[in-house]
C-alpha cells in the first residue's frame, strides 16, 4: 500500500471511529406517548384498578415522576405540537387541526436531525409536526416489509422500535424515536359505533368488566357509563401492553442504559368534561423521565408545576443541542438530578378548537390548590363543539339530564359554560364547585386573573 493510500485509509478509520464515539456519547431519546389517557389511569398515579399498569409502573419505578405536570391544551394535534415546537398554540400556529406551512421555527424533528440524530415517529404523524410529510428519517406506519401495522397491535410498537433502533446502528447514529400508541383513544377495545360490544382482534392481556371500573367524579355512575369505562380500562391496558413491548425491545437491543426514556400522556380520557377541555382530568399528564445513570430510580417530584411546552428544551439540555430562539418552554433539566426551580408554582393552559373549525377559546391557570378558567366565547347560548358528544356515556348523560335536575345543571355547563370558573383543586379535583363568586376566593380570582393578563400580554395572545 502507498503512503498516500495509507494515509486515507487511516482518516477514514479515524472518522469512523470517531462518528461511532459520539454516537455512544449522545444518549439516545425515546419518546412514548399514550393517546387520551388520564393521569390516574395509570397505577404509580393512583388508579383504582390494582395491577391495570405493570409496564407503564416499571417505568415510574425505574425513573422520576411528575406529580404536578400538565399538558397545554386538552385535544391532541394542539396539544403534540405544544410538546415539540416548545410554543404555545398561539405562537406555533397550531390552534386546531390544520397544516401551517408556513412556519418559521424548528421542532424536535429538526433540532435531533441538525445534531446528528436518526429520527423516527410511529403514528400520530400528521398531528406531531406542524404540517406533514416532515422531514423525518422514518415513519413506522409504513414496516420495513412495506406492510401497515394495525394502531391497535400492541407488539407493533416493539417491532417499531426495534427498527428504529437497528437504523440508528446502522447509520451509527443516536436515535430520536417517537413512538405514539393509539390506545386508549377511540374505538375503544371490542366497543362498537353504538356502544355495543363486538369481535376485536386485537385483545389485551386483561380485560376489564364493568364492576371493576371507578368511576370519574365528574361523571356519574350508571350501567351504560360503565360499560364503556370498561372498554376505555381495556385500551388501557392494550396501552400498557405496547409500552410493555416497546420496552421489551429496547432492552433487547442493548440500549437502554443509554437512553432517556420520556413517557407521557397527551391529554385526559375521551369522555364529557375530560377531552377538548382544560380542567384538572383533561391536562394533568403522567409524566415519567427514565435514564440510568442521570436520573435517580423511584423519585418523584411533587414540588414543582412543569408542563408540555417545557419538553422540548428539556431534552434539548439532555442531549447538549442549543436552544432555538423564541421558545415559551424553560427547561427543567435540573429538576431530573433531583435539584430545585425557582418559579415553578403555576402552569397555563391554552384552548381554541377542536376539529370542524369550531372555536371555543379557552385559557386557564392552574396552581397546585386552584384552578382558574377564562371562557370569553360563553354567552349562555352558544353550544360548544367538544370530542365528546358522540360517546355512549354522552348520549346517556344527556337523556337522564332531562328528568334528573342536578345532571340537567351538569349538561347545562357541559354545553354552555360559563365566562369564568374557580376550583379548588386539592379539595375538588374533579372540578365540581364553581368558587368564582364565593366571597372566601376572591383573592385567589384576582391574582390568577392577574397571572393570566400578564402571560397573555407577554406571549401575545
Amino acid at each position: 500500500m502507498s503512503l498516500s493510500c495509507w494515509r486515507l485509509f487511516s482518516i477514514c478509520l479515524l472518522s469512523l471511529f470517531a462518528s461511532a464515539a459520539w454516537a455512544a456519547e449522545k444518549p439516545n431519546v425515546l419518546i412514548i406517548t399514550v393517546d387520551d389517557m388520564s393521569a390516574d389511569s395509570m397505577g404509580a398515579f393512583g388508579c383504582g384498578i390494582a395491577g391495570l399498569t405493570p409496564n407503564m409502573d416499571r417505568l415510574a419505578a425505574e425513573g422520576i415522576r411528575f406529580r404536578h405536570a400538565h399538558v397545554q391544551v386538552g385535544n391532541c394535534m394542539p396539544s403534540r405540537n405544544v410538546m415539540w415546537s416548545g410554543r404555545y398554540p398561539h405562537n406555533n400556529g397550531v390552534e386546531g387541526f390544520y397544516q401551517v406551512k408556513d412556519i418559521t421555527y424548528p421542532v424536535l424533528c429538526d433540532l435531533m436531525q441538525d445534531a446528528g440524530y436518526l429520527t423516527g415517529i410511529r403514528h400520530k404523524v400528521s398531528h406531531s409536526t406542524p404540517y406533514s410529510p416532515y422531514r423525518w428519517d422514518i415513519n413506522f406506519d409504513t414496516g420495513s416489509d412495506g406492510s401497515k401495522p394495525h394502531t391497535k397491535d400492541a407488539a407493533s410498537y416493539g417491532t417499531s422500535t426495534r427498527e428504529g433502533i437497528q437504523a440508528a446502528q446502522q447509520a451509527e447514529k443516536p436515535f430520536c424515536l417517537v413512538i405514539n400508541i393509539a390506545d386508549p383513544h377511540k374505538p375503544f377495545y371490542a366497543e362498537g359505533q353504538r356502544g355495543q360490544t363486538i369481535p376485536d382482534p386485537h385483545v389485551p392481556s386483561r380485560v376489564i368488566t364493568p364492576d371493576e371500573v371507578p368511576i370519574p367524579g365528574f361523571l356519574f355512575d350508571d350501567p351504560v357509563v360503565r360499560k364503556e369505562l370498561a372498554h376505555y380500562y381495556s385500551s388501557v391496558r392494550r396501552a400498557d401492553d405496547a409500552v410493555g413491548e416497546i420496552l421489551q425491545a429496547l432492552d433487547q437491543s442493548g440500549q437502554a442504559k443509554n437512553t432517556l426514556v420520556l413517557f407521557l400522556a397527551d391529554h385526559g380520557m375521551p369522555l364529557p368534561f375530560a377531552k377538548t377541555q382544560l380542567y384538572h382530568h383533561s391536562t394533568h399528564t403522567p409524566l415519567v423521565v427514565r435514564w440510568p445513570g442521570e436520573v435517580k430510580a423511584g423519585a418523584v417530584d411533587e414540588k414543582h408545576m412543569v408542563s408540555a411546552v417545557d419538553f422540548l428544551p428539556t431534552l434539548l439540555d439532555a442531549t447538549g443541542i442549543e436552544h432555538p430562539a423564541g421558545l415559551n418552554g424553560r427547561s427543567f433539566f435540573p429538576l431530573l438530578k433531583g435539584g430545585e426551580q425557582e418559579e415553578r408554582d403555576f402552569v397555563i393552559k391554552e384552548y381554541n378548537e377542536n376539529a370542524g373549525g369550531s372555536r371555543d377559546p379557552m385559557r386557564a391557570v392552574q396552581t397546585k390548590q386552584y384552578l382558574y378558567l377564562f371562557n370569553p366565547w360563553s354567552n349562555g347560548e352558544r353550544v360548544m363543539a367538544t370530542a365528546t358528544s358522540g360517546t355512549s356515556t354522552y348520549r346517556r348523560f344527556a337523556e337522564l339530564a332531562k328528568s334528573d335536575p342536578v345532571l340537567a345543571a351538569r349538561h347545562d355547563l357541559y354545553q354552555h359554560r360559563v365566562v369564568e370558573e374557580l376550583y379548588d383543586v386539592v379539595q375538588d379535583p374533579d372540578c365540581l364547585q364553581n368558587l368564582i363568586d364565593s366571597p372566601n376566593h376572591q383573592d385567589a380570582v384576582r391574582d390568577l386573573r392577574s397571572h393570566l393578563e400578564f402571560w397573555m400580554i407577554e406571549t401575545g395572545d
